[in-house]
């Protein structure tokens, strides 16, 4: 979830899904029973309604994932295209955060972003004015995450010659993402 924190968040009213696609923030951990996520959306954006009133909520947090031919299975008529992935959806309620709690978390969001960075760019670096119109702009919100759901599909269904034959070609893809897979497909089998 920390590695992949640009989810896609899902609520419903009225039994009609309303999905955006925003990045996240993941504190706390499960162990202690207190993990949050933290983000934002544009005010413009009507899904911060949905996010106020503390219906369920569901956010996707994709990680790798990559097309599997068919062609490279042991010969079989019956083998088809798949897709290998690994996805977490985490369920909880939302409630929006207080401007002062959303200026801490666009200012946690640009470190989280900008710690690679040989020069980093700093949230505080603004004038206080400009950030002031910007937070108008936005509203954020905190969702306590109350279940987990991890989803892994990596050939695990698979003979375990063909399952090396998948890793083995998505090793060597010209596609990182793909490259990814083969080394969750590898860390399955260890």
């Amino acid at each position: 979830m920390r590695e992949n924190g640009f989810a896609t968040v899902v609520t419903a009213a009225d039994g009609v899904p309303f999905a955006s696609h925003v990045p996240v923030l993941v504190d706390g951990d499960v162990a202690a029973g207190g993990l949050k996520i933290r983000g934002h959306v544009a005010r413009a954006n009507p899904h911060w309604k949905q996010l106020a009133n503390g219906n369920p909520v569901l956010v996707m947090f994709h990680g790798p994932h990559a097309y599997v031919s068919p062609s490279w299975y042991a010969p079989d008529p019956r083998s088809v295209p798949t897709w290998n992935y690994a996805v977490v959806h985490a369920h909880g309620r939302a409630a929006l955060l207080a401007p002062a709690d959303l200026r801490t978390l666009l200012k946690d969001l640009v470190d989280a972003h900008e710690r690679a960075s040989a020069q980093p760019w700093r949230f505080d670096s603004m004038p206080a004015e400009y950030v002031d119109r910007l937070l108008g702009a936005i509203v954020g919100f905190e969702i306590a995450v109350d279940r987990l759901e991890g989803k892994l599909k990596l050939s695990q269904n698979q003979t375990p010659d063909d399952q090396r034959r998948v890793r083995e070609q998505l090793a060597t893809s010209t596609d990182p993402v793909a490259r990814d897979v083969a080394r969750w497909m590898q860390l399955l089998t260890e």
